[in-house]
C-alpha cells in the first residue's frame, strides 16, 4: 500500500522549523505545523482541520496523563525554587561558597562550583547567581562581562545534564515521543536514552570544563581578554564604588540560612530516588526478581516519581518558610505562584511540540498502536514511514554509499542545526521540542535501511539525541536574544551586546571544538571515551596558545 501522503507528510515539521528560524517565536511556528498538517489529513478542508486541530491533537496531548505529569512536576519546581528565592536560602547557600574566593583564579572557580550547586533551574541559576557574585566578582577585579559569562555558561548545560531540574521532564517527554515514532517497538525507557546520551553532549560538557581551564591557566582571550583588562586596570576608587553598589544591590533583609535550599533540594532528591525504585521493583516484579539497579531505574515510572518528589520538595519549602516565621502563609503562596509562573511559556512550547510530534506519528488518538498499514490517517500523517520508503526506495551502490556517508554526517548536521535553531529562536526547549521528535525516528530509519535489527543504544543514535541538547544550548549560548543570554547580563549588571561578544569566541570554540573532535570523528566510529581526553587536551593548547593573562598588556 502506498503512502498516502508522500512528500507531503514532511510539510508540517519543516514548516515549523523555517518559521521559527524566520519569526523566532517557538509556539507560533508549531502551531503553524500543526494547521499544516491538520489540512493535509483534512483534504484541505479548513473546518475539518480546525476540529482535528483543537479535539483530535491539542486537547489529546493536554490531557494525557503522563503529560499532565509533567507539567505539575515543572510548575512545582518551578514554585519550589520561588520560595528557596524569597526566604534567602539560595543567598545562604551562596555565602557558604563565597569564603572560598580569596584570588581572581579562587573567585572564578567559587562562580563555577556556585553555577553547577544550582543544578534544577537555569533561571534560577542565572538570577540568583548574577546577584549574589557581583560583591565577590568587584573585589577581585573580575569584570560584569566575565561575571556573565560564567553565570550563562554553567546554566542551561548544568540544569540540561541534571537528572533533576526543571528541564529533565521536558527532555524525557520529547524523547519518549521520538521513541513513540518510531516504526518498530522498542522496550527501551526514555530515561535511559537519556542517560546515555550525556557523554555525547559534547558541547555541553565541554562548556563546563573550558570554564575551569580558564580560571586555572589566568588566560583569557579575544573580546572577553580586553574587559577583564578594563576592569584589571581601573583605578581604586572606581572599583570601591562599584563594589558597593553592587553589595547594596544583593544584600537581603531576610535571614539566609544555607539549609533552607538545601533541605526541599535533598527532599526531592531521595523522594524521586526511592520512587524510582519502588516503581521500578513493581513493574519487574513478575518478570524478574533478580534485577539490578539498572534494570530498576530502567523500568521504573519515572513521570510519577519526578511529580511527587517536586511535590515532597514544595512542601518542605513552604514548610522551613513558615515554621522559623520567614515568610508568611501569603507570600509562600505568592512566591510559589510567581515562581511557577516563569515556567508557562515551557509548558506551552512541550504542548505544541507533543501534538506535532504526535500528528506526525502513526498511533491513534489514544495512543494504541496500528494493526493495519496506515490505519489512522484520517489524523496521522506517517512521517517515519515515508522516510524509511525514502531511504529504502533504491538499493543501488551509489545509494548505499550517500546512506553511510549520511549516517556518519547526522550528528554533526543534526548539532548545527539545532544550533541554527536555537540561535535564531532564542529557545532550547522549542528547539528540542521540534527536532528530538524527529531526530529519533529518522536516525532508526537510517540506521535499519539495510533490514539490520537495531540496538537503539548505537552510538549514533545516542549521538544525534546528545548533539539536539547540546546544540541547542550552544545556539542559546550565541543567540542575542535567548532568555537565559538577556537575565545572565542584567543579573550580573553587564551592558546586554557586551556580553554577547564577549561569549561568543568562547561559545564558539568550544562549538568548533565539539565539532571537529566530538561529533565529526564519532560519526566515523571513534569511541566516545577516546575523544573526550582529546578535548581537554585540545582546550587546554588553545587557552595557552591564544589566551594572555591579564597582566599583560598589547605592548
Amino acid at each position: 500500500m502506498s503512502h498516502p501522503y508522500g512528500w507531503l507528510s514532511l510539510v508540517p515539521p519543516f514548516v515549523a522549523i523555517i518559521l521559527a528560524i524566520v519569526s523566532r517565536r517557538a509556539v507560533m511556528s508549531l502551531l503553524a505545523g500543526l494547521v499544516c498538517g491538520a489540512l493535509i489529513t483534512s483534504g484541505g478542508d479548513p473546518w475539518i482541520a480546525l476540529y482535528d486541530i483543537l479535539e483530535i491533537h491539542l486537547w489529546p496531548s493536554l490531557t494525557d496523563p503522563d503529560k499532565l505529569r509533567v507539567f505539575a512536576f515543572t510548575l512545582m519546581m518551578g514554585a519550589m525554587i520561588g520560595i528557596v528565592s524569597g526566604n534567602g536560602g539560595m543567598a545562604g547557600l551562596m555565602r557558604l561558597v563565597a569564603p572560598l574566593a580569596n584570588s581572581r583564579r579562587s573567585g572564578q572557580l567559587a562562580a563555577w562550583l556556585s553555577g553547577i550547586i544550582i543544578f534544577f533551574d537555569d533561571y534560577a541559576n542565572t538570577v540568583l547567581l548574577g546577584g549574589t557574585l557581583r560583591p565577590l566578582c568587584d573585589r577581585w577585579k573580575i569584570s560584569r562581562e566575565k561575571l556573565a559569562y560564567l553565570v550563562d555558561s554553567t546554566a542551561a548545560p548544568v540544569a540540561g545534564l541534571s537528572l533533576l531540574s526543571t528541564w529533565v521532564a521536558v527532555e524525557l517527554d520529547y524523547i519518549q515521543e521520538g521513541l513513540q515514532s518510531l516504526p518498530m517497538p522498542t522496550d527501551l525507557q526514555a530515561i535511559e536514552l537519556f542517560i546515555g546520551s550525556i557523554p555525547y553532549r559534547f558541547y555541553v560538557i565541554a562548556s563546563l570544563l573550558f570554564i575551569p581551564i580558564l580560571a586555572f591557566t589566568g588566560r583569557d582571550f579575544g573580546a572577553m581578554w580586553r574587559a577583564e583588562r578594563r576592569r584589571w586596570t581601573s583605578s581604586t576608587e572606581e572599583s570601591n564604588k562599584e563594589e558597593t553598589n553592587s553589595a547594596a544591590l544583593s544584600t537581603s533583609d531576610r535571614a539566609a540560612h544555607w539549609y533552607d535550599a538545601v533541605v526541599p533540594i535533598v527532599t526531592t532528591v531521595v523522594v524521586v530516588l526511592s520512587l524510582f525504585y519502588i516503581t521500578g521493583r513493581q513493574a519487574l516484579a513478575m518478570t524478574d526478581g533478580d534485577a539490578g539497579l539498572k534494570e530498576i531505574f530502567g523500568a521504573a515510572d519515572s513521570y510519577f516519581s519526578l511529580q511527587y518528589g517536586a511535590l515532597a520538595g514544595l512542601v518542605a519549602a513552604a514548610a522551613l518558610s513558615r515554621i522559623q516565621g520567614l515568610l508568611s502563609s501569603s507570600q509562600i503562596a505568592r512566591l510559589a505562584a510567581d515562581g511557577a509562573r516563569v515556567m508557562l511559556p515551557a509548558l506551552a512550547i512541550l504542548w505544541c511540540a507533543s501534538a506535532l510530534s504526535r500528528m506526525t506519528g502513526d498511533t491513534s488518538v489514544d495512543g494504541s498502536a496500528p494493526t493495519l498499514a496506515y490505519e489512522f490517517q484520517s489524523h496521522r500523517l506517517y512521517t517515519a514511514d515515508y522516510l524509511a520508503n525514502l531511504v529504502s526506495a533504491r538499493n543501488d551502490e551509489e545509494t548505499d554509499q550517500f546512506q553511510t556517508v549520511t549516517v556518519k554526517l547526522l550528528p554533526t548536521v543534526v548539532f548545527l542545526l539545532a544550533a541554527l535553531l536555537s540561535f535564531s529562536t532564542g529557545t532550547s526547549f522549542g528547539t528540542m521540542g521540534i527536532l528530538i521528535p524527529m531526530v529519533i525516528p529518522l536516525t532508526y530509519t537510517l540506521l535499519t535501511a539495510d533490514g539490520a535489527a537495531l540496538d537503539t543504544r548505537h552510538p549514533i543514535m545516542l549521538g544525534a539525541v546528545g548533539s539536539v541538547l547540546a546544540g541547542a544550548i550552544f545556539g542559546d549560548h550565541c543567540s542575542p536574544i535567548s532568555d537565559t543570554t538577556i537575565l545572565s547580563s542584567q543579573a550580573c549588571g553587564c551592558d546586554h551586546m557586551a556580553h554577547v561578544l564577549t561569549q561568543l569566541p568562547y561559545a564558539l570554540t568550544v562549538g568548533v571544538l565539539s565539532i571537529v573532535l566530538g561529533t565529526l570523528p564519532l560519526g566515523w566510529g571513534i569511541p566516545v571515551m577516546i575523544l573526550w581526553p582529546c578535548q581537554l587536551v585540545t582546550m587546554m593548547a588553545v587557552i595557552l596558545w591564544v589566551g594572555r593573562p591579564i597582566g599583560e598588556s598589547n605592548c
